[in-house]
Order: C-alpha cells, then sequence, then structure tokens
C-alpha cells in the first residue's frame, strides 16, 4: 500500500502527516521521516516548549510543528 497524506473534506489539509501502514505501524507520521506526530504532540502537552522538540529532532521545521499540532486538535 503506498503512503499518503492526510485530506480532510476535498481539501488537503496536512500535506506534512503521512500514514503508511509499512512505517512507524501506520502511525501518522512527519513527512515520511519516521517521527510520529505523537513525538511532537505529547511533549507539548506535558509542557515541552517547541524550540526543544526542535533541538531533539533538527530535521523537522515550523511546518512540521504546526501541522502535527494542528492534526492533533
Amino acid at each position: 500500500m503506498k503512503w499518503h497524506p492526510i485530506f480532510k473534506g476535498e481539501k488537503l489539509e496536512f500535506n506534512r502527516i503521512t500514514i503508511d501502514p509499512n512505517v512507524m505501524g501506520g502511525q501518522p507520521c512527519i513527512r515520511r521521516l519516521r517521527i510520529p506526530e505523537s513525538l511532537i504532540v505529547r511533549p507539548v502537552a506535558s509542557g515541552k516548549a517547541l524550540k526543544e522538540i526542535i533541538e531533539d529532532y533538527p530535521e523537522l521545521e515550523e511546518e512540521d510543528k504546526k501541522q502535527a499540532l494542528e492534526f492533533a486538535a
């Protein structure tokens, strides 16, 4: 099965969140990087600053963080 970005209605809402059943058990990931969106959302929910998360995952971009948080909402 191919990976695909997440669609909401007829408009592509999350072009940086992808789901592939063969990658990370089908968890929503950031740009097919094998970084689940939950690795951004959970620390933020626990009070960790987004700046710290970017330091932990330098391959992430600002838009990646934004879409991960919006996806979780």
